[in-house]
């Protein structure tokens, strides 16, 4: 079933995610790109984030915002003293000098396919320790799963 609201002027007014949080101390949306798959299918997974409680630290995946304004959601791979190294989990590149001053919140769950998947599942934690611990090959890995992918599904319609 389907539910209407009406209209109001607070509904029509965009809400940024740092008014959102401050005002629902939640904030649930879809994203937009790439960087994060597979956990975070774009336009399809939901993610529920929480304003920061505490430091910080390795495999959290906070929501900041960089100095240009652009609202950026990656994982920790490393805590130093000035900051933190983030990188997509689909992403080569990582991003240095990420300050707590530009945090807004720290993701808590994925909803995917309708179910909620709270980052202190077990299963969540395992994905998240082997994917940032096969960084350094899991694109051959990938290429290779892929490949195979490819041959099997010829394998099974050449019959």
């Amino acid at each position: 079933m389907r539910r209407c609201f009406p209209e109001t002027e607070e509904r029509r007014q965009a809400v940024t995610f740092e008014e959102a949080l401050e005002r629902d101390g939640v904030l649930v949306y879809s994203n937009r790109g790439t960087s994060m798959r597979p956990l975070i299918r774009e336009g399809r997974d939901l993610m529920i984030i929480h304003p920061v409680q505490g430091k910080l630290k390795k495999y959290d995946v906070p929501l900041y915002r960089r100095d240009s304004g652009e609202y950026v959601l990656h994982r920790i791979v490393k805590v130093c003293p000035d900051g933190y190294v983030m990188r997509g989990d689909n992403q080569q590149q990582c991003e240095t000098g990420i300050q707590d001053r530009q945090i807004l919140g720290v993701l808590t769950a994925v909803v995917r396919d309708g179910r909620e998947i709270p980052v202190t599942d077990w299963r969540y934690r395992v994905y998240a320790h082997l994917w940032c611990g096969l960084f350094p090959g899991r694109g051959i890995l990938l290429r290779v799963f892929q490949a195979l992918g490819r041959r099997l599904h010829r394998i099974r319609y050449r019959r």
